[in-house]
């Protein structure tokens, strides 16, 4: 029986969330986008939105790794349909719209939507290479 591993989750959601500001600092050219987002609509400043960024990481693994034995698929894709399905509902169609970017960000430009979607794919890394590991291995048969 799979048993959540907090410890692995947690720092896979670190690990993800810097993973994908990393590529948006080499992509955008601009390190925290995000949080400086976050914090300027929330009007809480960027040590909110840097918290939020870091937060939403981590509890999108913790989902991930209650989720990943029941998705389908070999164990490397799981991850990866997780975090499209992810961006498709919570930032496509959630998240962009109601930071005023249109459905997709496409209002943002027309990058947008694949830099987002590339964005998280990068995030799925350390899930399917911290967390994926954790569900694949079957306990050890006690010997009587």
């Amino acid at each position: 029986m799979y048993t959540l591993n907090w410890f692995k989750a947690i720092v896979a959601g670190i690990i993800g969330t810097l993973l994908f500001d990393l590529f948006g600092l080499a992509v955008l050219g601009e390190w925290w986008d995000i949080p400086k987002l976050l914090g300027a609509k929330t009007g809480l400043g960027l040590v909110y939105g840097v918290f939020g960024h870091y937060g939403n990481g981590v509890l999108l693994a913790i989902l991930y790794s209650a989720l990943a034995p029941h998705l389908w698929g070999p164990a490397w894709t799981r991850p990866l349909l997780f975090v499209a399905a992810e961006t498709v509902a919570l930032v496509w169609l959630f998240m962009l719209p109601l930071l005023g970017g249109g459905v997709a960000g496409i209002e943002m430009g027309s990058m947008t939507p694949v830099i987002t979607l590339v964005r998280h794919f990068v995030f799925a890394i350390p899930l399917i290479f911290i967390i994926n590991p954790e569900f694949q291995t079957e306990p050890e048969a006690a010997t009587a």
